[in-house]
């Protein structure tokens, strides 16, 4: 059983415990999770990804994630924005993703929100919301699942017309993004 710190990973490096129970996982973790991810649709498919993960374990999303990507086609907010219900009803059949309706919904929704908006504009304001200074976690425990930022992300983004967006969402998006860096004091990944 582990006390929250890093462990040994596959090859004898220290990682974050939840990144050790699958191959995917180590992956993930590794190359992508923590690193700064830019852009408007890069942001609303880690948006979009985060709320279909809302009650779910995340290797549930991480192994859909190519079905989800050609379902929503790869996530460029201008062609989700006209999805309609024919769409909906094929996302309601498709096995390759989540087929829940309020969350295909929410991310139709948020799409044509999005497509309102100005170039990067989303982009700009996740990353306002970044924090000037975090505390680098020793265990799993230090690691906060809610913080005044990703209230503050929430807010702004429902006050924006955005759905499925609540503050845990809005910080899982904030470690994902690498708007913070959760990973562990002594976890491989902090010193990429």
């Amino acid at each position: 059983m582990s006390d929250g710190t890093a462990l040994t990973g596959p090859d004898g490096a220290p990682r974050c415990p939840w990144a050790l129970s699958t191959p995917d996982y180590v992956t993930y973790h590794d190359e992508e999770w923590g690193r700064p991810v830019h852009g408007d649709d890069a942001l609303y498919e880690r948006l979009s990804l985060e709320a279909f993960q809302s009650g779910l374990s995340w290797i549930t999303i991480l192994r859909r994630r190519e079905g989800f990507r050609a379902a929503f086609a790869g996530f460029e907010i201008a062609k989700v924005a006209t999805f309609g219900e024919a769409d909906r009803d094929r996302l309601l059949l498709d096995p390759g993703i989540i087929r829940n309706r309020a969350k295909i919904d929410a991310t139709m929704a948020n799409a044509r929100v999005l497509a309102e908006w100005s170039p990067g504009e989303l982009d700009e304001l996740i990353w306002s919301h970044a924090p000037a200074s975090h505390a680098v976690p020793r265990t799993l425990a230090d690691v906060p699942a809610v913080t005044a930022e990703s209230t503050a992300l929430s807010k702004a983004l429902k006050k924006r017309g955005l759905r499925f967006v609540g503050p845990t969402t809005a910080y899982a998006l904030m470690q994902a993004c690498g708007l913070v860096d959760d990973h562990l004091e002594t976890c491989v990944a902090r010193s990429r």
